[in-house]
């Protein structure tokens, strides 16, 4: 099993590319089952999670084609030659529920598999159910799966999550393009990604208003057409580098992202002594003190503090002066990366939902494992500032969401390599 092996103790310095935001191109690739033309997506990142879900939609009968050097991906998905989402394919990515809605929206039935995916607490798909059901569909689980049938057609309803969720307002975004009447999404997640979403799905000949709002109103139509449509940029990537450059102590500039999507930063970055600005395109990352200070954070759906966010913000945490608390309120078990900085010599202590990071003036490099996707780029962003060598293992979740991680970080003076298991034996 490969490993990631830094270190640390490097200034990072130089210019960063922000790729395509996974969490917008997978709802947008599965936006490909509404049309029987060809949906055409550029700036698609080349992740483990894109390539899973690539092969789900191919065993529904939608083609896929993808250039990695352009990062553009032509779906087309002509004839649906499958309803069925296997447990097989599901289990991987719990994404993949997202092909429910637009299943029965286009095809009148769909069998989806209960989701698999990071074990980072219950994420329930009981608001995708509910919601599919006010559309007027028929649902039963049975044997794992979620048998959905709607012989007739979904009719748009006024649907309220009780709890908001940007997988549940997604889903039922697309199932309702092509209910007949209209639907109304209130209590809605208003993330980038979901406006992105919209915004792709309004070229496609949806009718949608109130993208970015809690109260989301979809017209819904017989057909859709494909389009052409660039990814937004990764705002969670762009994240993580920017708590790189404030651990380290370098000056780093995220090109081709959107600082308005990275606005909850500010405040926690002024607190801990760090500039973040932006020109254009571009955001610029300095720490302005010779030690960063402690700060609290709480994380909420946006615009509030991402929970994707969360561990990196820890990792930042544990060498600021002082003290900072980080209160989780999205997900029960996404603290789970405490025990293995703590291997490196961080003092945290958790009680319930919240986490007190007492900083040290030192890290110690140890090897290390990452439990989920998130909590494996904080251990990577403690082993750069990490007295000596730091081993990284179980990163097949960084694959899942990060971009060449190792490339862009050794671009920018990061000492760190990808080891196999014979490597490292040698």
């Amino acid at each position: 099993m490969d490993k990631i092996r830094i270190t640390g103790g490097q200034q990072l310095n130089g210019d960063i590319e922000i790729s395509g935001a996974k969490n917008a191109a997978l709802p947008l690739m599965v936006a490909a089952i509404l049309t029987d033309q060809p949906l055409v997506l550029n700036r698609v990142p080349e992740l483990q999670d894109v390539l899973s879900l690539n092969e789900l939609l191919e065993e529904l009968g939608v083609s896929a084609k993808y250039d990695g050097v352009a990062k553009k991906l032509t779906l087309h998905g002509a004839k649906i030659t499958s309803t069925e989402a296997p447990y097989e394919f599901v289990r991987k990515m719990r994404a993949s529920i997202l092909v429910l809605g637009p299943l029965v929206a286009r095809m009148g039935v769909a069998k989806v598999s209960l989701p698999g995916g990071c074990a980072i607490g219950t994420r329930p798909v009981d608001l995708h159910i509910e919601g599919l059901k006010r559309l007027g569909a028929e649902i039963e689980l049975n044997e794992g799966y979620i048998l959905a049938k709607a012989p007739n057609g979904l009719v748009g309803a006024p649907i309220h999550f009780t709890k908001v969720s940007v997988g549940a307002t997604e889903n039922l975004m697309m199932a309702a393009a092509l209910a007949k009447g209209t639907t109304v999404l209130t209590n809605a997640a208003r993330e980038p990604e979901i406006v992105d979403l919209g915004e792709c799905l309004i070229k496609m000949g949806a009718e949608i208003e109130g993208l970015g709002t809690d109260r989301i109103t979809i017209h819904g139509k017989q057909y859709l057409r494909g389009t052409e449509h660039s990814v937004i940029a990764d705002r969670i990537e762009a994240g993580t580098f920017a708590v790189a450059a404030a651990m380290t102590g370098g000056k780093v500039t995220l090109k081709h992202c959107e600082m308005q999507h990275l606005e909850y930063l500010t405040q926690p970055f002024h607190k801990a002594g760090v500039d973040i600005l932006s020109s254009g395109t571009d955001v610029t990352v300095e720490r302005k003190r010779d030690r960063l200070r402690g700060f609290d954070i709480m994380t909420e759906p946006y615009p509030g503090f991402p929970t994707d966010l969360q561990a990196q913000m820890m990792s930042m945490l544990t060498i600021a002066e002082g003290a900072g608390m980080i209160t989780e309120t999205i997900f029960e078990n996404r603290f789970m990366h405490v025990p293995e900085l703590a291997r490196m010599g961080a003092d945290i202590t958790v009680h319930g939902s919240s986490a007190l990071v007492r900083g040290v003036a030192k890290l110690k490099g140890a090897p290390v494992m990452a439990t989920d996707l998130r909590a494996s780029v904080s251990l990577i962003l403690a082993g750069l500032v990490a007295e000596g060598q730091t081993s990284v293992s179980r990163i097949y979740h960084l694959d899942r969401g990060y971009e060449d991680l190792v490339g862009k970080l050794t671009k920018v003076g990061a000492k760190l390599e990808r080891m196999h298991d014979k490597e490292e034996a040698a």
